[in-house]
């Protein structure tokens, strides 16, 4: 088992300590494309399709990749001095004011973590996926932004099976026995049309969607079927409301 994590300070090790357990307990867990992460400062693009699939992934990146992630987060979750603000807080993860004035400034600790040579972790869709059949739905133009302004390449994964442990959305709670988690990851997206072009909307948007397409093609290996042509855009639903 790989581990080579290096300096991660007390809080993370904490978390560690709370979550690894239960993870263990309750997953199995198969990867493919490990090889695909290139060293030093890189963008890791998630789909998301669990409450607890952060947990789930954050448990392969240490122990089968040997790195420590740092997701980016809602500053929500740092708020207040509960154990969930302090571990995150503590362990270095990056909260990100999604209503801040200026989205690039938003990004600082992110672009400054990968200047670093750290891993960040992205769920682009900002929540956990409202499609009916766990496919990606239309993403925020979040990592597209990351990827241009910091230069770092992206890769994409996909994941499933950490919606049968735990789905919050469907109401459905924890389920006391093992079941497969598995995680595909991509050669890293080719982002070259867009990059030294200025961040409007259409350049976001465009390069976003190579980037989700690049983790819906990895999900569909997975999953072994075809994603809906039409992806799920939660947006339509609440403006026909």
């Amino acid at each position: 088992m790989v581990k080579r994590w290096g300096p991660i300070g007390f809080w993370y090790r904490v978390g560690i300590a709370i979550l690894k357990p239960p993870a263990t307990l309750l997953t199995r867990r198969e990867w493919t494309g490990t090889g695909r992460v290139p060293p030093g400062g890189v963008i890791l693009a998630s789909n998301h399709i669990s409450v607890g699939d952060p947990v789930v992934l954050t448990e392969f990146l240490l122990y089968v990749l040997g790195r420590a992630p740092r997701f980016l987060a809602k500053r929500e979750m740092f708020q207040g001095n509960g154990l969930v603000p302090r571990v995150m807080r503590g362990a270095g993860q990056i909260p990100v004011d999604r209503h801040a004035p200026d989205a690039s400034r938003a990004l600082d600790p992110a672009v400054a973590a990968l200047a670093a040579g750290e891993l960040v972790v992205i769920y682009p869709e900002g929540t956990v996926t409202r499609d009916p059949g766990g496919w990606p739905m239309r993403a925020r133009t979040g990592v597209a932004r990351l990827a241009l302004l910091s230069g770092a390449p992206v890769v994409p994964v996909a994941q499933w099976g950490a919606q049968d442990v735990v789905d919050g959305y469907r109401r459905r709670g924890l389920r006391l026995r093992r079941h497969l988690v598995r995680f595909r990851i991509g050669p890293p997206v080719d982002l070259s049309p867009w990059r030294g072009k200025e961040l409007d909307g259409q350049v976001l948007r465009e390069a976003t969607e190579a980037v989700m397409s690049a983790v819906t093609v990895e999900l569909e290996a997975l999953r072994g079927e075809r994603a809906p042509e039409q992806v799920h855009d939660p947006r339509e639903r609440r403006e026909s409301a």
